[in-house]
């Protein structure tokens, strides 16, 4: 290029030599300003010079430069003879235009008289120009030609290669302009060409073409397979091809998918030559120190595998594939790892390997202690793929271990597939119930409704049953920190079967009241409407009872929430004033539900067609298990009794969303439609998984000036006082899931915005407002959320300072084609930057006395609202951030807690509390007592509202 355009060299050499933005600016202008004139004489202007002037309107172009002339002159060289001066007129028109601009009808003319040009560089030039810009005007004038090209034998091969790749293009882009017709037979025979380049061509073409229409094409398998073989055996022309010694890789492996486009080949000799084939490289698979080597074998070797997995009828075949993935699964390689699992994963389903599959199971729980979360996402598919009754203890067993600590992104997908398996493998029902109420204790509120009403259903339906669930469920309920899923599951089965353990002293009809109310007051509002129904149906078990039940009843009836107040009121009415005779026939135990579908499997289902990432969609398994279990035996399916506790709740929060600039289209949900969109929370992979439905990613997120928070969202908010996690708001549009982490002064906040709606959310944006004492940072967050998915958002926030009040999120986006606008506070509070201490009863009130100056005190005295539970206390007052001092406090009823909050520019401060409980008067007073001014009555403040 020096010597043919030397012009072009030194303007390249004095922009490298330019100092500044600005010297590298006025060389440019100064040049621009030079060709201008020099276009402007086009007469003086030869074709050497217009190639050297254009090449360096696209170096500019390539800088950043708007660039508003010379694309006419780039169209004359398309018309030249010489090959440098056409290659640049192409070049630019590739690179400066786009298949809207009004010159691209000018240059059809031109790229047409080169395909049709005897001259092989000529017609590469306008295949290559057509593919880069490829719009629908040049595609329906230029495709005939380009199919021409592909079809004719005296195409060279490289213009066949490049015809091939053009065609596939414009048919990704516009298929209806490229119908399959006359020429669809003569691209198969490209199949048998003896050039492999061109035969790789237009496999990836067919590979296209096949899915709109498989049965124009499928003269195409036995030449596939006949190719496939001669490559394996290097009766093809290979030598060109080998890649680290192994011939044609890319080749062999789109022809191992293209062949997973058709049905099973069953015409006996083409079989017979797959076969041949599918052995020969299965057996071939010795791993060497050469990693090109290797990974070149590896990919023809598992799309093999993946074709044997299709076939699902050759034993042999598929029993050598699970050996060979066994290798693959305790290989060193995390790589190797993690596609032995997935392929495995995709093996499992064919019930014919599942016994070779099991002799790697330990390999496969072990892979569930990986340090890559890939490999672990793998691992626990094909445990769900490979389980049945044989092994269904050890495998729910070691997924009920990983749930305690799996990714919180994953984990309602997880309690999903371990509540399947613990139904369709049960060896007994007992079984079934103990590893279901373990499930709900672990994973507490990632237990979607449907899987405790699942539970409901099969005890109902299963009289020798219920006698030992109410019995167990009635031990679970016993301490005081249960979780709000069990307490429904328990309070539900109390009130159908409580009769049945009634004649134990320890679980008498007073007894299960006292416990029911116990939880009652600790509860949320649907909790609180389960166990109302429960206090109801206690009435038609246990008449004796009656005024107990009344007088819980008439606590409830002024409750502030009005979906409480009218069970209460109607359950009060009817308990009160109808006659036994028609309060035993409203009250009665359920009777069984009716043979269904079971609503795990349906929910399951409908979160993976909407998923992009299909870590938990495997091998079609999904499909299988719901028909097995659509035919177990005396299996209860689904029927849907959940009652609306939230109606009122709900329209309230769309009138709140929609008074802040919300959608028009809130409404209270139906309930079928709140239970398919319950809980998003647990969706999507980790930032790439939970995005994985997101469109495109909007640049980091501002920091915002103060604003003031969204009506009635006070609600949510609240209880993370005491809770690192859970929702923070939800609405039938959106829900917004929080996971806090605090380790000293560095707290560390996974968002989860989850779509409730089919319809996708656009203009995504969330921000944070600055906060006094904090200094945050926030990560990007997808700007397009596909219905039934979920985006996921990092902060990461430091201590600097005392600060008194929360950061706010402010949360914009479009939802039908109407803004909703959202403010929420951000759950974190400066009791969270704590680390717990440990004092004796001498260390403690020495430090106590220490710090009682003026200032460092504060103190409330208030009424209890809710049941003086020391357990319930207790674990508020650590959820708060504070370690509880046993045996301090010479009264064993006070609670002393201590800690140190960490700041970055405050330093260390001490934190001191006594809590003294009046049981008596039913009151609390509390103090704090800290070594800065000003937190006392800060943390005083946050801890008296819980």
């Amino acid at each position: 290029m020096s010597q043919s355009m030397r012009g072009l060299t030194v303007f390249i050499s004095d922009l490298r030599a330019c100092k500044s933005k600005e010297a590298e600016k006025k060389r440019i202008n100064k040049e621009l300003a030079n060709i201008r004139s020099k276009f402007k004489n086009e007469k003086g202007t030869d074709g050497y010079n217009k190639k050297k002037y254009v090449c360096k309107l696209v170096f500019m172009y390539l800088l950043g430069t708007d660039v508003d002339f010379g694309h006419m002159e780039a169209v004359n060289l398309l018309a030249s003879n010489k090959y440098t001066e056409k290659q640049i007129g192409y070049l630019a028109i590739s690179v400066m235009l786009n298949e809207d601009s009004d010159l691209v009808r000018l240059i059809i003319q031109s790229i047409k008289n080169d395909l049709l040009s005897r001259n092989e560089l000529h017609s590469n030039l306008g295949l290559g120009c057509l593919a880069n810009i490829g719009g629908r005007e040049m595609a329906e004038a230029l495709a005939p030609e380009v199919q021409k090209l592909l079809v004719s034998s005296d195409s060279a091969a490289s213009i066949k290669k490049k015809a091939a790749l053009c065609l596939l293009r414009l048919f990704r882009k516009y298929p209806e302009v490229l119908p399959a017709g006359e020429w669809g037979a003569r691209i198969v025979n490209l199949v048998d060409s003896p050039n492999l380049g061109v035969v790789t061509a237009a496999l990836s073409l067919l590979l296209s073409l096949v899915q709109r229409d498989p049965a124009e094409f499928a003269a195409c398998v036995p030449r596939a397979v006949a190719k496939l073989k001669k490559i394996i055996t290097h009766e093809a022309q290979v030598d060109d091809y080998m890649y680290y010694q192994v011939a044609a890789p890319w080749t062999q492996v789109k022809i191992l998918r293209l062949l997973q486009c058709y049905p099973p080949v069953e015409e006996p000799k083409v079989k017979s030559t797959l076969l041949e084939s599918l052995h020969h490289i299965l057996q071939n698979h010795e791993q060497t120190k050469n990693h090109q080597h290797n990974n070149a074998r590896n990919s023809v070797l598992f799309e093999a595998i993946n074709l044997v997995i299709y076939m699902e009828t050759e034993t042999d075949l598929l029993v050598q594939a699970a050996g060979l993935l066994g290798r693959f699964i305790s290989a060193k390689e995390t790589n190797l790892r993690y596609l032995g699992l997935e392929t495995m994963s995709h093996l499992a389903s064919a019930a014919i390997t599942n016994e070779a599959i099991k002799r790697h199971q330990d390999t496969v729980i072990a892979a569930l202690r990986e340090k890559d979360i890939s490999v672990r996402r793998r691992a626990l598919d094909l445990l769900y793929s490979m389980c049945d009754k044989s092994n269904s203890k050890a495998i729910v067993t070691e997924m009920l271990r990983y749930l305690e600590v799996s990714d919180y992104a994953i984990r309602e997908e997880l309690v999903l597939k371990i509540a399947i398996l613990a139904e369709k493998f049960a060896p007994d029902y007992q079984w079934y119930i103990d590893m279901m109420i373990q499930l709900i204790t672990v994973a507490g509120e990632h237990v979607s409704d449907e899987v405790w009403h699942r539970v409901v259903q099969i005890i109902i339906n299963r009289e020798e049953l219920q006698d030992y669930a109410v019995k167990t469920l009635f031990a679970a309920m016993q301490p005081a920190g249960a979780g709000e899923t069990l307490i429904k599951l328990g309070g539900y089965a109390l009130g159908e079967f409580g009769h049945l353990i009634a004649m134990d002293p320890a679980s008498a009809p007073a007894v299960q009241l006292d416990l029911a109310l116990r939880h009652f007051y600790a509860s949320n509002a649907d909790t609180k409407a389960v166990l109302l129904t429960t206090f109801a149906k206690f009435v038609n078990l246990f008449p004796e009872i009656r005024p107990q039940v009344q007088a819980a009843l008439r606590e409830v009836v002024q409750n502030e929430n009005v979906e409480l107040q009218q069970r209460a009121n109607e359950y009060l009415n009817l308990i009160t004033n109808i006659s036994d005779e028609v309060l035993q026939a409203v009250l009665d135990e359920m009777p069984p539900f009716p043979e269904r579908e079971s609503s795990i499997l349906a929910t399951l289902q409908k979160r993976n067609e909407h998923v992009t990432d299909k870590t938990w969609t495997v091998g079609n398994k999904d499909i299988k298990v719901g028909a097995d279990a659509s035919k177990k035996e005396g299996g209860a399916k689904t029927h849907n009794r959940r009652r609306s506790t939230g109606g009122a709740q709900m329209a309230a929060m769309a009138t709140a969303a929609a008074a802040a600039g919300g959608a028009a289209a809130l409404k209270a949900p139906t309930e079928a439609g709140k239970a398919a969109t319950s809980d998003l929370l647990g969706l999507g992979d980790g930032a790439g998984a939970g995005a994985g439905a997101a469109s495109a990613a909007a640049p980091a997120a501002a920091m915002l000036g103060p604003g003031t928070p969204t009506a009635g969202v006070e609600k949510w908010f609240g209880k993370f006082t005491t809770a690192n996690e859970g929702v923070l708001y939800e609405s039938e549009l959106l829900q917004v899931g929080v996971k806090s982490e605090f380790h000293g002064n560095l707290a560390k906040v996974a968002l989860y915005y989850g779509n409730q709606s089919q319809a996708a959310f656009s203009n995504f944006q969330a921000a944070l407002h600055q906060a006094d004492g904090l200094k945050l940072q926030l990560s990007p967050v997808a700007a397009t959320v596909e219905g039934r998915t979920q985006a996921r958002q990092a902060v990461n926030a430091e201590c600097l300072g005392v600060f008194t009040t929360p950061p706010l999120l402010s949360i914009k986006f479009i939802a039908g084609q109407q803004p909703v606008q959202l403010t929420l506070q951000l759950p974190i509070f400066l009791a969270k930057f704590a680390d717990p201490v440990t004092m004796g009863q001498a260390d403690f009130f020495a430090r106590w006395q220490a710090l009682a100056q003026p200032g460092m005190e504060a103190q409330a005295i208030f009424q209890a609202t809710q049941p003086m539970d020391g357990a319930v206390v207790g674990k508020r007052l650590r959820g708060f951030g504070l370690s509880l001092q046993e045996g301090v406090d010479p009264n064993p009823d006070n609670f002393v807690g201590a800690c140190i909050l960490r700041c970055t520019t405050d330093g260390q401060i001490g934190v001191l509390l006594r809590l003294e409980p009046n049981k008596e008067a039913n009151m609390y007073r509390l103090t704090f007592r800290t070594s800065k001014p000003a937190v006392s009555a800060l943390l005083k403040d946050s801890l008296q509202k819980q």
